[in-house]
């Protein structure tokens, strides 16, 4: 509960007006500054404000105030309200979205769409304040303002926060695993770059060239080549 009064204005006035309470207690009571209840005494401010009485609402008693009136030092305190309204339970559905912004909606649906579409239409209805057969509309391009339709951030229209929009997107990115399947061209590992191949010598193949036999072979030539010269 609130430490001030309901219409701290409009009691303050009635107090100064039916109270010989002193300016410090009003202000203390009404959380007004001095100054402020001097003023509304003097006339020279809250002008035409009626007087509200704290009484008849249950804010104050009558015996609270004679204890003010005898001591100056006193301070009022305010009564709790005896009615106790209950608690306003939670509304789900889709967030309420000005009448001046609602033509606004498709635009700002158009631009999730593009740049998070991993969003699911709830995420979207929660973001914008829209129906589903909204979002199906611009998806589809049915929406009957589709050719006029741009592509703009829903925190700049003012649709939603931007620490809201954040939350949304990482939670669609969280519930949405990435596909494994392809990860994209990676370096090979460094136990694959450092390795050192083990050449085995290659074994001698019979089909290698004897030295020493072509080199018996050519003097064979050589000489045969003389003795024909020599005839």
């Amino acid at each position: 509960m609130s430490n001030a009064p309901l219409m701290p204005k409009a009691t303050a006035v009635w107090l100064l007006d039916n109270t010989a309470l002193t300016f410090d207690q009003v202000a203390d009571f009404t959380k007004m500054h001095p100054l402020e209840v001097r003023a509304i005494a003097d006339g020279d401010a809250a002008q035409g404000i009626k007087g509200m009485d704290p009484l008849s609402n249950g804010q104050l008693t009558r015996e609270e105030i004679e204890k003010g009136e005898n001591n100056p030092d006193y301070r009022l305190r305010l009564q709790e309200s005896k009615v106790v309204l209950p608690p306003q339970p939670k509304r789900k559905g889709p967030r309420y979205t000005p009448v001046s912004r609602r033509h606004e909606r498709p635009s700002a649906i158009l631009w999730l769409l593009r740049n998070h579409a991993e969003l699911k239409d709830a995420q979207i209805m929660r973001l914008v304040g829209t129906t589903k057969s909204t979002i199906a509309s611009v998806r589809d391009r049915t929406h009957w303002n589709t050719s006029s339709l741009t592509p703009i951030d829903p925190v700049t229209l003012g649709l939603c926060s931007q620490i809201e929009l954040d939350f949304e997107v990482q939670r669609a990115a969280k519930e949405k695993p990435i596909d494994a399947a392809y990860g994209g061209a990676t370096l090979l590992p460094a136990s694959e770059t450092t390795r050192k191949d083990e050449y085995e010598p290659a074994e001698k193949s019979s089909d290698d060239l004897n030295v020493d036999a072509v080199f018996a072979k050519l003097k064979t030539l050589g000489g045969k080549k003389q003795e024909d010269e020599e005839e």
